[in-house]
């Protein structure tokens, strides 16, 4: 039941903490910003609208936003929250896990490339080749995990007192573990410096400009999957930052939606101090994840001998 509530709670609070984004670029702008509720607003408002389709779709394009909603909300019933048992488990579920976010992701660029707009098809193809790099370096990571704790599965690398398994038979490497999956976050939800998401010059962006042609609870299922995407990586970030137990459920819960809250500030502190690199420097900035992944995987193993 706990897990159920809490799977609940992850839905709800995501469009929320990608708010507090949105508030922390606008301070570091000196503004009031948004609301912190906007993206509830914004969802609603799309969800009341109706839909607009080109009559060069077909129902690729329509069943893409549904497809890439329903991988976010499978994927959060995996997904430990606050050191709880998830919803779902079972031995090799990380893997599962990754490739039916890729699924969401395929769903996502071929409803892009139906519309047969160049825009599209060229956010397209960028959205198709940096999570490659990304995957390399979840694997990575996946080892890691793997050789610490003979497991293959969400639940057991995420719930209770293991994060803090992971420190002590890692050390110090593990910061490399967390630096790399917080690039991934930023690639695979493309924040700055990979994409900007406030951008609107086609020619400089991934995601937004797959979105371009979707309109009215197609749109708001994308946002929501989007919303939720997020929320699980920064879930997994979070657990490595803060592996605190407190032994109370209701404890280690407001511990782990402030630790929440600090890495969405964090988001927002890189979206407003850094510019969006230039498209061929984005392949090195999201290899650096790969490499950090790599080294600290192949200095714990050492230690760990």
């Amino acid at each position: 039941m706990t897990s159920v509530l809490l799977f609940f709670l992850a839905i709800l609070l995501a469009p929320f903490y990608s708010a507090i984004i949105l508030k922390v670029k606008a301070f570091f702008g000196g503004k009031k910003g948004p609301p912190l509720l906007i993206n509830y607003y914004t969802l609603v408002k799309l969800l009341k609208k109706g839909s607009v389709y080109s009559t060069s779709t077909t129902a690729i394009f329509k069943l893409g936003p549904m497809v890439s909603l329903c991988a976010a909300l499978t994927v959060l019933m995996f997904l430990p929250i606050a050191g709880q048992p998830p919803i779902f488990t079972f031995q090799g579920d990380i893997i599962f896990l990754l490739y039916l976010l890729g699924v969401g992701r395929f769903f996502t660029i071929a409803a892009a490339m139906d519309t047969a707009s160049p825009f599209e098809g060229m956010g397209a193809a960028r959205e198709a080749y940096f999570p490659i790099i990304c995957e390399a370096t979840l694997f990575m990571v996946l080892i890691l995990f793997y050789v610490v704790t003979g497991e293959l599965s969400l639940a057991a690398y995420f719930s209770a007192g293991q994060p803090a398994g992971f420190w002590q038979a890692a050390g110090a490497p593990l910061l490399f573990v967390v630096l790399a999956l917080f690039i991934v976050l930023l690639t695979e939800n493309s924040r700055v410096p990979v994409d900007d998401p406030a951008t609107h010059l086609e020619l400089t962006m991934i995601h937004e400009v797959m979105v371009l042609d979707h309109s009215g609870p197609d749109l708001a299922f994308i946002e929501l999957g989007s919303f939720l995407k997020l929320f699980f990586y920064a879930t997994m970030v979070t657990r490595l930052v803060c592996p605190v137990t407190l032994g109370h459920p209701a404890a280690d819960l407001v511990v782990f939606l402030a630790t929440m809250g600090v890495v969405y500030v964090a988001v927002g502190v890189i979206e407003s101090v850094m510019a969006r690199y230039r498209m061929d420097k984005v392949p090195q900035f999201v290899l650096t994840s790969f490499a950090l992944a790599f080294f600290a995987t192949v200095i714990s193993l050492e230690f760990l001998k």
